[in-house]
């Protein structure tokens, strides 16, 4: 049956512009902790294109390329398609890095201020993905927010920066590639790795940001494999544990910190992080809770946008005459 995907193998420039966008916006997304880039996709209308092409990454293409039958291999891989939205997402990474760099270094409460009402928001549209709530849906997002709660409380500010750490913040980090609602640059702030890719990506860092990537990818070819057989067996039960990691890691992103110090020889150490609540509504106060407000809303309009592409999409494949059987 031939193939009437718009996007799986375009060949014109416009065509290849087109997913190149895409790409740029997919990125620009996965750099905002809170925003996904799966979401991106889902938006722009390529998500099940970009499951289906990671999914033709297989043991058949890794044999084929092991024998150097280089030809066979790609043609049962829509290359075109990845390699426009790979140069998309760099181009988003490179150019918008910088940018959260700097707001980080001087402005820290502001940012976090605005991620936490992305994250606060992605929470309200991954719930109304659990198509029913029953006792255990229940459990398993209270179960998991708990445990995230308390694991965020025991990571330290400062996470190694070891090769092996590296490629395992890649791997969970690309979970937002492939799922609506996650984001990956919100699980390297979990992993305390954030702010040390962005600085990597700034000054071109390139080891840092090999292994961040060959982890990205390991991670990406695992875990769609993985997500693809729990959301198939144990639909709700998975979203509504994915929503209770995500809630209980709100605490991480808290804008309002303290941090304690301790002498270490001779040098004040930051040895934790403290929530604490703002001193009265002040200008600053304020304006957090502006950016906050405004990260919620984005997120919201970007999912009623999904809401309109899916109800679009359903209506044209509607349209179209079915093959005879």
């Amino acid at each position: 049956m031939e193939n009437k995907d718009p996007y799986s193998n375009p060949r014109t420039p416009k065509e290849l512009l087109s997913i190149l966008a895409r790409g740029f916006a997919m990125g620009s997304a996965d750099v905002v902790p809170g925003v996904s880039g799966g979401t991106m996709a889902f938006i722009l209308g390529i998500y099940e294109t970009l499951l289906d092409a990671i999914a033709s990454i297989n043991a058949q293409f890794v044999r084929r390329l092991l024998r150097l039958q280089v030809s066979a291999a790609f043609a049962q891989l829509p290359w075109r398609f990845l390699l426009a939205l790979a140069l998309g997402i760099m181009l988003a990474i490179l150019t918008i890095a910088h940018f959260l760099t700097t707001a980080l270094e001087h402005y820290p409460t502001y940012v976090w201020g605005f991620f936490f009402g992305l994250v606060l928001a992605s929470v309200f549209v991954v719930r109304r993905r659990v198509r029913r709530w029953t006792a255990s849906t229940v459990g398993a997002l209270a179960l998991f927010t708990v445990l995230m709660f308390l694991l965020v409380g025991m990571v330290p500010a400062h996470t190694p920066n070891t090769p092996l750490f590296l490629l395992l913040s890649g791997a969970l980090a690309s979970c937002a590639m492939i799922l609506p609602g996650i984001s990956g640059a919100f699980i390297l702030v979990l992993l305390g790795k954030y702010e040390y890719v962005l600085a990597a990506v700034v000054t071109r860092d390139l080891v840092t940001l090999a292994l961040v990537a060959g982890g990205a990818v390991v991670g990406l070819l695992t875990f769609s494999r993985v997500l693809r057989w729990l959301l198939r067996h144990a639909h709700d039960l998975t979203i509504a544990a994915l929503m209770g990691l995500m809630l209980g890691s709100l605490r991480k992103i808290w804008p309002w910190k303290a941090v304690p110090e301790t002498l270490l020889e001779g040098e004040a150490v930051a040895i934790s992080e403290l929530n604490v609540l703002p001193g009265g509504l002040s200008p600053e106060v304020a304006a957090v809770l502006t950016l906050a407000l405004a990260g919620f809303l984005a997120v919201i309009i970007l999912e009623r946008l999904a809401d309109r592409s899916s109800a679009a999409v359903g209506t044209k494949l509607e349209a179209q005459p079915q093959p005879e059987i």
